[in-house]
């Protein structure tokens, strides 16, 4: 089991979506970097940092990234978000019952598949379902930069993502999950651009392989 470890402290209040990094709300949180970059990355190596909060409703996370050759041209919900520059959630709440993949591109669109079953297959996983849009619109996320860019910004720039994401959404496939302090979970965070002149793939804990959807490699996820 890999080493790495994160604990999500509890929000003394619910931090507002436009809340900066830098507000107070998020001092309260842990920090973890994503800076295991895989071998196939370019020479661009953009610092991602990632703090995590909860409260009874759900799970509070915010993303800031130190980037370059940013270009976001995905718009609509499931598209294809990790190919603009993108960071990454992956949560799984109980073992043995699948995890849930929740990208994000750098102008807040996003994608959910709830994957018992990650084997690669050519439209997609051997077992996942798409997290469908009325179930989707109960993840908020909300970014620092526009929602479309193009060309890609070549200068360094500094963005944000914030989200929201209830953990209603995982019980929809999970069942009850009961009072989540406590409970430790698997997970890890990931930062890539596929489509732009200088991709690169990160994760938090490492993965064995050119695949982020390899939960043998995950961390562990506390709930203080």
């Amino acid at each position: 089991m890999p080493g790495m470890n994160y604990t999500v402290r509890t929000a003394d209040a619910a931090p507002p979506l436009d809340a900066q990094w830098s507000d107070p709300v998020w001092e309260q949180a842990e920090t973890l970097e994503i800076q295991h970059f895989r071998p196939e990355s370019s020479d661009h190596h953009p610092r991602t940092s990632a703090r995590l909060l909860h409260d009874a409703r759900g799970i509070y996370g915010i993303f800031r990234v130190q980037d370059r050759y940013v270009r976001c041209l995905r718009t609509q919900y499931h598209e294809e978000v990790w190919k603009d520059s993108c960071v990454e959630f992956f949560a799984q709440p109980k073992p043995d019952r699948g995890y849930f993949n929740f990208e994000f591109n750098c102008g807040g669109a996003f994608l959910c598949c709830h994957i018992t079953n990650p084997e690669r297959t050519p439209d997609g996983f051997k077992e996942f379902v798409k997290v469908p849009a009325n179930l989707g619109r109960m993840i908020q996320a909300r970014s620092s930069l526009p929602q479309r860019i193009k060309p890609e910004i070549a200068e360094p720039v500094v963005w944000t993502l914030r989200f929201f994401i209830p953990f209603a959404l995982f019980e929809h496939y999970l069942g009850p999950l009961g009072a989540v302090t406590g409970q430790v979970w698997r997970g890890n965070f990931f930062k890539c651009a596929e489509d732009n002149s200088h991709p690169h793939w990160a994760s938090w804990s490492p993965v064995d392989e050119f695949n982020f959807h390899r939960p043998n490699c995950f961390g562990t996820i506390r709930f203080a």
